[in-house]
Formats: C-alpha cells, sequence, structure tokens
C-alpha cells in the first residue's frame, strides 16, 4: 500500500501520527495531547482547591476555549507572516493583468460611446 493511497473513506495519510501541514514541529496528535494535559491539571487543581463540579466544569470550559482562542491566533500570526508561495504570485499577476485589460476595454468603450 502506498503512503497516500484510499482505503475506503479514509486516506491512509490521515491515519499516520506526523506533521500537518505546518511548521515541522507541531502536528494534530502533540497539539491534542497537550491540550488534553493541560485540561487534565485544571481537573486536578480544581480538585486539590475542593471546588465544586459545577466549578470544575466552568474551569476546564474556559481553559479549553482559552486554548482554542490561542490556537486561532497563533495559526493566523502563521498565515499573516507567511511568505507568499509561487501559486500565491501566479494568481496576484493573473489579476493585475486582467484589470490591466479591463481597463483599456472601458477606455475604448468610453470613446467609441463618445463618437
Amino acid at each position: 500500500m502506498a503512503n497516500g493511497e484510499i482505503l475506503g473513506w479514509v486516506s491512509h495519510r490521515f491515519c499516520m501520527l506526523g506533521p500537518v501541514d505546518g511548521p515541522p514541529n507541531m502536528s494534530l496528535p502533540k497539539f491534542v495531547i497537550g491540550m488534553v494535559f493541560a485540561l487534565a491539571i485544571v481537573v486536578a487543581w480544581s480538585y486539590v482547591d475542593g471546588a465544586t463540579f459545577t466549578t470544575t466544569v466552568l474551569r476546564v470550559i474556559g481553559c479549553a476555549v482559552l486554548i482554542q482562542i490561542g490556537y486561532f491566533l497563533l495559526v493566523y500570526v502563521m498565515i499573516a507572516r507567511s511568505a507568499p508561495t509561487s501559486a500565491d504570485r501566479a494568481r496576484d499577476a493573473e489579476r493585475s493583468l486582467g484589470a490591466d485589460k479591463a481597463a483599456e476595454g472601458e477606455k475604448l468603450s468610453a470613446r467609441r460611446s463618445v463618437h
């Protein structure tokens, strides 16, 4: 079986524990394990603190929301700082050429309508 071969509905690559389109050291399993450990620490802290079940649940939800907001902001910053790819440069070049042609077409149509 090849590395990218499709098995039914699930790609074989999806099941591998490796990097997911990002920096080489950042992978989904590492993120999930880190998040689970962070939430486990919040649960342990709540237990030691003698918090009620409701307070513990609220703390875990709050921690999970903060982790997700932080993750979203981190990904946003990484995307904003990333250098444009060759596909991005090609798309921008096509758009600028299309805008130039459209501007020329407008100039010609305006001249024709004047006569």
